[in-house]
């Protein structure tokens, strides 16, 4: 909806659809596409680490996070990767919690997966003095901090409420609370109360873990701005410009999840 309605704005001719290769057929559907009529994919859970491993090239930021969320297709067949989402992050908290600096205090993560591991090199890369990554399995909380390099700490499920101690922000970057899925169970306790609260999950609009937080006074940056902001790029490298900044896309989001509610 986000891209289609840029493109309408824009007057290009293009289209964005939504594709579902099984798993196990990606490498296949990925070569099909080379130096064909697609200039691009988006890519979500479970394909952003097998999607960099496939790339031909790909963006240090993509290195960084181990994995892409975008990968353009080249007319000589050749396929980059990207990965928007570290900046999707920054920009939403840019946007939402204004003055919020990366580069105060220990940013904690809740998550080990892609999405874990590219918010951490994000905030570190914007100054983050630290980054704590709270997660069920030590294990792979362990190989994301071991894979990201520089100042990240590990912490069990447990331990989180020390994970939170001086904390500037939390981020769940689980699918925990997602409409539907397991509910986010985690206490705030600890958390200082200046400290921003993060949903990377936007179905719910509102989430559990948003409204927990909002009742003990943080400021909330929500999940929905987050991918509007990680698209602006992805628009930017499928069509060669910025997505029409007089559209309040957001505001067509909302209204569609409201629908969908």
């Amino acid at each position: 909806m986000l891209h289609n309605a840029w493109l309408a704005a824009a007057g290009i001719d293009g289209v964005y659809i939504a594709l579902s290769p099984a798993p196990e057929r990606l490498a296949t559907f990925i070569d099909g596409l080379r130096g064909g009529v697609f200039s691009g994919l988006n890519v979500t859970v479970p394909y952003k680490e097998q999607a960099l491993a496939l790339a031909d090239t790909a963006s240090d930021r993509a290195y960084k996070a181990g994995a892409a969320n975008l990968l353009t297709f080249a007319p000589d067949g050749a396929v980059r990767a990207d990965n928007t989402d570290g900046y999707g992050l920054l920009a939403a908290f840019a946007a939402q919690a204004p003055g919020f600096k990366a580069d105060a205090a220990p940013i904690a993560i809740l998550g080990a997966g892609g999405a874990a591991r590219g918010a951490a090199a994000a905030f570190l890369e914007a100054g983050s003095p630290a980054v704590r990554l709270i997660n069920r399995t030590l294990g792979r909380a362990e190989a994301v901090a071991e894979g990201v390099g520089g100042s990240v700490e590990t912490f069990g499920w447990a331990d989180a409420k020390k994970a939170f101690e001086g904390a500037g922000a939390l981020i769940n970057a689980t699918t925990l609370g997602l409409v539907g899925g397991e509910p986010l169970e985690i206490d705030l306790d600890g958390l200082p109360h200046e400290a921003i609260v993060m949903d990377m999950v936007y179905r719910p609009l509102r989430t559990a873990l948003a409204i927990r937080a909002s009742a003990r006074g943080h400021r909330i940056v929500d999940g929905l701005e987050m991918l509007i902001h990680q698209a602006e790029p992805s628009f930017e490298a499928f069509f060669g410009q910025s997505p029409p900044a007089s559209l309040d896309v957001r505001a067509l989001a909302v209204a569609a999840l409201e629908h969908q509610a």
